[in-house]
C-alpha cells in the first residue's frame, strides 16, 4: 500500500484539494464547510500534530470492542510520523472529520508547551481508542474549536500566537480530563481487562513462557487485550494507579517472593526463570521495590 508523506501543512492542503493554509504552521479545517474532499488513497504520515472532531454521523469511528459510552462523536489524536488511515477506520489526513486542527511542531518553539505536549499519552493511542464525548463535551470541545476558528481568521498580530497556544493548551486539557472520565465510565470492561491482564502475566511467568521468551513487555501485555501500550498504560494508571511497565514488575516480584520462599532456587535460576538475563537486573529490581536483596528477603522468611 502506498503511504504518502506531507512534510508541510501546506502539502497536506494540496493534496486534499483545500486552498494554502493562512498561516504555514496551523491550519484549522471545518469539514462543513468544505463541499469535496478526495483524500488520496492509501495511508498517510504527517510530519506535524492532528486533532480532529468526528461526528458519529460523518464518519465510520470504532471504539474499543464495539463499546461506546456516548453517541455525540469523538476526538481523534495523532502526533508526527504516525501513520494513520489503512484499516483502523482513520480515512486518511483530513478525511470527513467536522473539525480537523493540524500543528507543525515548530509552531511551539520557544513555549513551554513544546515540551508540555509530549506527557499527553493519547497522541499515542489507535483510532479506536479515540475519546468519545457525551453532549455536554461535545459542546466544550466544539466551542475552543470555534474561538480557535475566529482568532485565526482574524488579521494575525503579535498576541496571535500566544491566543492560539493557550486554546490548545485548553484543548488539550479538557482531552485529559474527558480521557480519565472515559476510564471511569468504562470501569466494568476495564476491570475486566485488568481481570485478563493477570490471568495472562500468572500464566506467563508459571509456565516457562518467561525462560524461553523473557520478561514480559508492555507491548506484548497491550496485544493480549487489542490496546495500544499508551492506552493501556494511562488506563491502568488512571485506575489502579500503576502503569503496565509497573504492573509487570510487581507481578514479577510477586512471583519471585513465592519462589524464594518455597523453592531451594538459587538466585540466579531464579532470575533465569523469569526471564531476566542478567541475575544482577533482577537483584536491582527486587531492592528497589522491596527495599532488601533476594538473599535477605529469603533469610528473613526463613
Amino acid at each position: 500500500m502506498y503511504i504518502h508523506k506531507f512534510d508541510s501543512i501546506s502539502d497536506a492542503h494540496r493534496a486534499f484539494g483545500l486552498p494554502e493554509p493562512q498561516h504555514p504552521l496551523i491550519s484549522l479545517i471545518n469539514g462543513a464547510k468544505i463541499s469535496n474532499i478526495n483524500p488520496p488513497s492509501g495511508t498517510h504520515v504527517l510530519h506535524f500534530y492532528k486533532i480532529s472532531y468526528k461526528s458519529v454521523q460523518s464518519g465510520r469511528l470504532r471504539y474499543g470492542p464495539d463499546y461506546y459510552d456516548f453517541h455525540e462523536g469523538g476526538l481523534l489524536f495523532a502526533s508526527p510520523n504516525q501513520i494513520i488511515g489503512s484499516d483502523e477506520g482513520d480515512n486518511g489526513a483530513l478525511d470527513c472529520s467536522l473539525y480537523t486542527l493540524l500543528i507543525h511542531p515548530d509552531f511551539f518553539l520557544g513555549h513551554p508547551l513544546s515540551q508540555e505536549i509530549r506527557r499527553y499519552g493519547f497522541f499515542s493511542y489507535s483510532t479506536k481508542e479515540a475519546l468519545h464525548l457525551s453532549q455536554e463535551e461535545k459542546d466544550t470541545v466544539i466551542s475552543i474549536f470555534k474561538m480557535m476558528e475566529t482568532e485565526l481568521n482574524n488579521r494575525i498580530d503579535d498576541f496571535s500566537q500566544d491566543v492560539i497556544i493557550a486554546q490548545i493548551a485548553l484543548l488539550l486539557n479538557f482531552a485529559d480530563r474527558f480521557y480519565k472520565r472515559q476510564f471511569i465510565t468504562r470501569k466494568a470492561i476495564n476491570n475486566d481487562i485488568i481481570q485478563k491482564l493477570e490471568t495472562y502475566l500468572d500464566d506467563y511467568l508459571s509456565n516457562d513462557k518467561s525462560l524461553n521468551n523473557g520478561i514480559p513487555t508492555v507491548k506484548s501485555l497491550a496485544d493480549q487485550v487489542n490496546l495500544s501500550p499508551s492506552y493501556l498504560s494511562d488506563m491502568l494508571r488512571s485506575l489502579t494507579g500503576r502503569n503496565a511497565q509497573q504492573v509487570i514488575h510487581d507481578k514479577l516480584i510477586e512471583k519471585a517472593k513465592e519462589k524464594l520462599s518455597t523453592t531451594e532456587l538459587t538466585v540466579s535460576e531464579i532470575a533465569y526463570e523469569l526471564g531476566f538475563e542478567y541475575s544482577q537486573s533482577f537483584s536491582r529490581l527486587f531492592k528497589n521495590k522491596t527495599e532488601m536483596s533476594p538473599v535477605e528477603f529469603r533469610a528473613g522468611f526463613n
